[in-house]
């Protein structure tokens, strides 16, 4: 049987037909990424505690979305920290921690590998571009690392990945884990088939 892979998603108002709804969304990349890999992909909205869903589910994937509360990491918010949904960090960092527990596959992209972070006892950098050594982070590499905030301390994550020109934490991991990876960039953009064939097969046990 196929692995079923649970995906966090985020909720906004959004337009889809004639209407603009409030509504959970996700990029649809995730989900076509994890079925191409071979996994069945299952969306879980920030309602809540949502960790009686991992009964369900073989894998998760905490996907990219907004800011993460700098309360979350015991900080004020900066002036370019302005779109953090404090309900979404409480339901994923759930989510996360009781995947840990029970050692379940489990892959962070982009805000993903941030909260990761940050439940280990690390913090960010609020705005790259005002972050001494790290302006204008975000040109053309190998991978597609265009953003506004990163990793400034992974806590007790494994440093797995740094960019080339600022030194950005780009990747962590635990390696006393089956299979616990975070990533700064989005392999789902590009079609990075490797880490998601990776937590399939970690996920088929």
């Amino acid at each position: 049987m196929k692995p079923i892979i649970g995906i966090t998603c985020f909720m906004r108002e959004a337009q889809y037909g004639n209407w603009i709804r409030h509504a959970a969304i996700l990029p649809s990349a995730y989900v076509s990424m994890v079925d191409k890999a071979g996994g069945v992909p299952m969306i879980i909205p920030p309602a809540g505690d949502m960790t009686s869903l991992l009964e369900s589910i073989d894998g998760l994937i905490v996907s990219g979305g907004p800011d993460i509360s700098p309360a979350s990491y015991n900080e004020e918010p900066g002036p370019m920290t302005t779109e953090f949904y404090p309900e979404q960090d409480y339901s994923e960092m759930g989510l996360i921690e009781e995947a840990l527990e029970r050692d379940l596959p489990l892959l962070g992209i982009c805000r993903g590998m941030q909260i990761l972070s940050v439940a280990h006892g690390g913090k960010m950098h609020q705005h790259l571009d005002t972050t001494p050594g790290h302006e204008g982070h975000g040109g053309s590499f190998k991978v597609n690392s265009l953003h506004h905030q990163g990793v400034s301390d992974a806590g007790s994550l494994e440093i797995s990945a740094r960019a080339e020109h600022d030194g950005l934490i780009e990747g962590v991991e635990r390696r006393d884990k089956q299979f616990c990876i975070g990533v700064q960039w989005h392999p789902e953009r590009k079609g990075h088939d490797l880490l998601f064939s990776a937590l399939i097969k970690a996920a088929r046990g």
